[in-house]
């Protein structure tokens, strides 16, 4: 049961939350082990729970989504968070994303391509293509001072981390950074925990739109 990825489905609609139980249960190792039906019932379901990875509907009666992910990120030995949408162009993606979502699905994504995103986000892979960061990225409207408060963030980094995290904005995976900066994927990911941890993000996602607020990308 160790390599066994857990599960919880967060959506008001139980339909939908019975159609991807039926889609994901059993399919390799992942094993759906709760569902809840807002964002305060997802607390309370990751707490009895502690899955791996949890699916995120956004638009949802009392807590939102948005608001359950930066509760979720915020625990300690968080799950993943996989947003799920009906459009790719609602802006609440993107906060998702600042919230600590690994990235996000259309709800009428394939079966296998969600099973697919779900063992990978549990591997530590990020699931959102580079051209789907770009233009989320794109849609947003930079605030006043964040072009600042980015370059001062990103100015903790060593020169060797610095030119990692560009990439990772890029959209970059492990090995395309290691072949470009000439170096092995152990040491990219290495590189890339040390980001993480020197900029207090969760995940690849968070490093890119803070590179693109930087405007490095």
């Amino acid at each position: 049961m160790a390599d066994v990825i857990r599960v919880v489905l967060v959506d008001d609609d139980a339909l939908v939350r019975a159609g991807l139980s039926m889609m994901l249960d059993g399919v390799g190792d992942i094993v759906v082990v709760g569902e809840a039906g807002d964002g305060g019932e997802a607390v309370t379901a990751t707490d009895a729970h502690r899955p791996d990875v949890v699916l995120m509907d956004l638009q949802m009666p009392h807590v939102d989504g948005i608001t359950a992910t930066a509760l979720l990120r915020g625990r300690p030995r968080p799950p993943e968070v996989i947003v799920l949408t009906t459009f790719d162009t609602d802006e609440n993606v993107l906060h998702a994303l600042r919230a600590g979502a690994a990235g996000f699905l259309l709800k009428d994504t394939p079966p296998a391509q969600i099973a697919e995103a779900v063992a990978r986000v549990a591997a530590g892979d990020p699931i959102l293509s580079p051209a789907i960061t770009r233009r989320l990225m794109d849609r947003t409207v930079v605030q006043a001072g964040t072009y600042e408060r980015a370059r001062a963030a990103l100015a903790v980094l060593t020169p060797r981390e610095h030119e990692v995290a560009v990439r990772v904005g890029n959209g970059d995976t492990n090995a395309e950074i290691a072949a470009a900066l000439t170096m092995n994927v152990t040491t990219v990911k290495s590189h890339v925990s040390s980001v993480l941890t020197k900029l207090a993000l969760d995940n690849r996602t968070q490093i890119a739109l803070l590179v693109h607020d930087a405007d490095l990308v």
